[in-house]
């Protein structure tokens, strides 16, 4: 698959800190929620997800993603896990028939948030659990005021932990609950020395751009490298909410 700036997957180098940071949150539902469940993952990109969560113990895993190229190259890697192609916003399952509800790294990227958040509400059975990830914004984007434009491409807009909370309830999720991914030891005790590891990823430019000692940690990071806690301060905010 073609790097895109924004779509991470596994067996890159110098993608190795995003796709932990998604794994990380991956694996967090997975060790939690999964096991028997009928689970779908909102924006499957790569197709690593769903994968992880079959192999954790899900009864079966569906993938929605809208890239016909990533789709292609997601059933065929990972045969276990069902991919469609469709637009999250007008999702191709039945109404009531989910279990689980898993939509990581994608709300940031919709123009259509209420309908986004009201389909993944329709799809869970009564008693579902939906669980999104997404960049904090007073972390992801100091300073960057609420509804104002990101300065990532990719994004149409960056939230914080009451906005997502706000949202979920609003779409008829209750018991909504906010948690956050936060760097570990490791990654903290390597920005003590230099500076933020995101900061100097944009800084440095173009991966072939970047000093040796950037190329080195960020190579080394794993999703061990991340722990959950709660929403203050936390990289990207983790929301829970059941129907």
């Amino acid at each position: 698959m073609e790097l895109t700036g924004e779509r991470t997957m596994p067996g890159v180098l110098t993608e190795s800190y995003w796709f932990a940071r998604h794994e990380a949150a991956y694996r967090w539902v997975a060790e939690n929620y999964v096991f028997d469940r009928i689970c779908g993952d909102i924006g499957s990109g790569e197709g690593f997800g769903p994968q992880l969560l079959l192999t954790a113990g899900a009864r079966s895993v569906f993938g929605i993603e809208l890239d016909e190229g990533a789709v292609s190259h997601s059933a065929t890697t990972y045969p276990g896990s069902s991919f469609i192609r469709a637009n999250v916003i007008a999702l191709p399952i039945a109404t009531q028939s989910t279990d689980l509800v898993v939509s990581l790294q994608v709300m940031e990227h919709i123009w259509d948030v209420k309908t986004y958040l009201q389909e993944m509400h329709r799809v869970l059975r009564t008693g579902g659990t939906l669980v999104i990830a997404t960049p904090n914004r007073p972390v992801f984007s100091p300073g960057l005021a609420r509804k104002s434009a990101p300065i990532n491409p990719f994004h149409v807009e960056e939230f914080d932990a009451e906005q997502v909370h706000d949202r979920l309830t609003d779409c008829g999720f209750t018991k909504v609950t906010m948690r956050g991914l936060h760097h570990g030891e490791r990654i903290a005790d390597w920005e003590h020395v230099h500076v933020p590891i995101v900061a100097a990823m944009v800084t440095a430019g173009q991966p072939n751009r970047w000093p040796p000692e950037l190329i080195d940690f960020v190579s080394s990071v794993t999703s061990a490298d991340f722990l959950i806690s709660g929403a203050a301060e936390a990289q990207d905010l983790i929301a829970l909410g059941v129907k």
